[in-house]
């Protein structure tokens, strides 16, 4: 297959999987004509809220003339992918999917177009947009650098991209399982530990199941932990004190889940983990919001009309991962106007709630209100209380953090969940690292 394909107008058979448009009046004719087309070239991973977007591309081209190119690759190689294309002159990209830790990176290096200008720009913009109703907590953790710590809101946050393909975490449960032991979902840490080895052994499944895999994917799952119990990867000037007590205490927590989950945790990504859960191997998920649309989808799931979900437990505090993908113009866009306006039409009110139909995830207030959505999915309820604690702040975005995250924390807590070293050795030892990375970033002094 190519891995480059060209979407065409759909025909009758998807418009009516998809629903029709909203008609082209006034501003909207106005608004695309100047553009149609041209071709918008599109980079997005090989991941299910993407999967489900391109099937609503062909409206897109259908209401706007505007024709869309997707780039697909695996998560690991896009980003290599596109810091090739945006260095160049002029690069193939006119638009990004990025994961929420590339967002400061991308803006430090100059590769990213701020999209205050386009949105107030009234021969582009949509006035019934209503910006206001994405997420906040999704716009600044995805969109916003800046502020403050230079990546949230705050004097000085500039926006950058917009959330699509945005989650918290949030725990998902076999009820059935859970029936038929007569045990109840954790409420806090307390109960979560304890809880864990009662199901591996009465179940005979994985009790948790868990992302371990060497790399973000480990430092991903540690992060679930640390934050409700109350740690922080550095303190308020920039000192790393991820090897504290609570941060040891999160990641031999993080030990016990591999130990008595799915057999495999530490070569589990994302991927992996999500297919365990939806296979029957474990009997509760700790993750993504994107399990949503997958859960009752035969032809991936076993487990459809046996799933219940309640918030993230409490550890000293409420707090749930905000994290994701978003959008992004690069710099050297060839098609930067046409590129804002298909980001613009998939993150509209409309194409959220059509993107969640198919098994995408929401980024909307109004989707997650909506009475038809919440039929279809009613974790939608659970979700929206969840995102009350998703903390913006998860992980500090710096644009030296992708290094810290896959060459140093990456490594410690894959050691500590293979079991080569203890879990305070792990973290000690990587200190002198992340130091000497702080130290070339400007943040601590040499």
């Amino acid at each position: 297959m190519k891995r480059r394909t060209l979407i065409q107008t759909a025909g009758g058979g998807a418009l009516g999987l998809l629903g029709a448009g909203l008609p082209l009046f006034g501003y909207a004719q106005d608004r695309f004509a100047k553009y149609k087309g041209q071709t918008v070239v599109l980079s997005i991973p090989a991941h299910p809220h993407y999967d489900a977007m391109v099937k609503l591309l062909p409206e897109f081209t259908k209401q706007t003339g505007i024709k869309v190119e997707v780039d697909k690759l695996a998560m690991a190689r896009m980003k290599d992918k596109q810091l090739l294309e945006m260095a160049k002159p002029s690069g193939d990209y006119d638009l990004i999917c990025y994961v929420v830790m590339w967002k400061s990176e991308y803006v430090k290096k100059n590769l990213v177009r701020e999209l205050d200008p386009f949105f107030k720009n009234p021969a582009l913009a949509d006035p019934n947009y209503d910006f206001k109703d994405v997420v906040p907590r999704y716009v600044e953790n995805m969109g916003l650098v800046g502020g403050p710590k230079g990546y949230l809101a705050g004097p000085g946050a500039k926006l950058y991209g917009m959330p699509y393909g945005a989650e918290t975490s949030i725990l998902a449960y076999r009820r059935d399982i859970f029936a038929k032991y007569n045990l109840k979902p954790p409420e806090n840490y307390t109960e979560f530990e304890k809880l864990l080895p009662v199901l591996k052994d009465k179940a005979g499944i994985g009790a948790l199941t868990s992302r371990g895999q060497a790399g973000h994917q480990c430092v991903h799952a540690w992060l679930l932990h640390v934050n409700p119990l109350g740690g922080h990867i550095f303190d308020d000037k920039w000192k790393p004190i991820f090897n504290n007590e609570t941060g040891v205490k999160a990641l031999n927590f993080l030990k016990l889940v591999s130990d008595t989950g799915p057999v495999g945790i530490p070569g589990y990504g994302q991927g992996e983990m999500i297919t365990s859960f939806l296979q029957g191997q474990a009997a509760m998920y700790l993750d993504s919001s994107l399990i949503f649309g997958q859960v009752n989808n035969p032809s991936v799931s076993k487990i459809g009309g046996q799933v219940s979900y309640v918030v993230h437990p409490k550890g000293v505090r409420y707090s749930s991962q905000s994290g994701g993908l978003g959008l992004a113009i690069p710099k050297n866009a060839k098609n930067a106007d046409a590129a804002f306006l298909l980001m613009q039409w998939l993150t509209s009110k409309e194409q959220d709630k059509a993107v969640c139909r198919i098994g995408g995830v929401p980024s909307r207030n109004s989707t997650m209100m909506d009475q038809d959505m919440v039929r279809q999915y009613p974790e939608y309820i659970t979700l929206r209380q969840q995102l009350e604690y998703s903390d913006p702040d998860w992980r500090p975005i710096i644009a030296e953090w992708d290094e810290i995250n896959i060459q140093a924390l990456g490594v410690a807590v894959s050691e500590a969940l293979t079991g080569k070293k203890k879990a305070q050795e792990a973290l000690d030892g990587i200190v002198p690292k992340v130091t000497d990375i702080m130290k070339r970033g400007g943040y601590l002094k040499a």
